[in-house]
């Protein structure tokens, strides 16, 4: 049973990129916790079937993120099919672009600021002027422990991810008091997206985390949940951290030094 304070009945929600991953993770939590919600995806099938598997609650819409005719179609469905829309998610994102930054194409760089930066401000624009703007409502975009790192092959997508942080407190102060907009940084999640940072060697990326493991797209989901609830209702202009403590660095030399025995000749002075 949910916290009252989490309870979402009768609330409307849209989550974009919502068929598989973190995106999924977040409609079953709202789900759970009592919303309507509309996911998208990129085809009509795929959201179909990702709300089929959700079950009650949940209706699939064919939506690319960064069309911005197809964007404005969902947001008039989500509110002529449940009345509001109280809650957006813009959790859609790629990657297209890997290696040194001066290495890059336009084409390559483009599409990763289309979907991971402008199509959270359209969907945001959207959502604001058709419900949220009258009516208030809470927003939160999935950004990266990356938005805060530098790491080798990543810095196209890292930095869009560093956009999400700064342009979610920007519409906390451009959207408050009647829009609460957060953001979620997760780190390394079981996902699709994030596979070939952790299929091949999860062992070692679990043994350097705190929590001795990687993430699962429903540990995102939940914080999102929180997010939107009125749990967090004195909550806007934050981005939420949730890795394990990856960003704390190599726990596993924590738990190396802590293994040592008392008394077996080592000093710290």
């Amino acid at each position: 049973m949910n916290h009252p304070l989490q309870e979402l009945s009768g609330k409307t929600a849209v989550v974009t990129g919502g068929s598989r991953g973190i995106g999924a993770a977040t409609v079953r939590a709202l789900v759970t916790a009592g919303a309507k919600v509309v996911l998208t995806s990129r085809s009509q099938e795929a959201a179909d079937a990702a709300a089929e598997a959700i079950g009650t609650g949940a209706v699939g819409f064919g939506a690319h993120v960064a069309d911005e005719d197809a964007a404005r179609r969902c947001i008039d469905f989500a509110l002529g099919t449940y009345g509001s829309i109280d809650i957006l998610i813009n959790n859609a994102g790629t990657n297209p672009a890997f290696g040194r930054l001066i290495d890059q194409d336009k084409a390559r760089f483009a599409k990763t600021f289309d979907v991971n930066v402008w199509a959270p401000i359209l969907w945001t624009k959207l959502a604001v002027e058709a419900w949220m703007g009258e009516h208030g409502g809470t927003i939160v975009n999935t950004a990266s422990i990356g938005g805060f790192l530098h790491e080798s092959g990543l810095g196209v997508y890292n930095a869009s991810k560093a956009a999400i942080v700064h342009l979610t407190e920007q519409l906390a102060l451009e959207l408050g008091p009647r829009v609460r907009v957060n953001a979620v940084a997760p780190g390394v999640v079981r996902t699709q997206l994030a596979r070939a940072l952790w299929e091949e060697h999860e062992s070692d990326v679990a043994g350097a985390t705190a929590m001795a493991r990687i993430g699962e797209p429903d540990d995102i989901g939940a914080a999102i949940g929180f997010l939107v609830s009125e749990a967090a209702s004195w909550i806007t202009g934050t981005t939420l951290v949730v890795d394990g403590g990856q960003m704390l660095g190599d726990a596993g030399r924590f738990r190396s030094f802590s293994a040592v025995a008392p008394g077996d000749g080592t000093s710290t002075r």
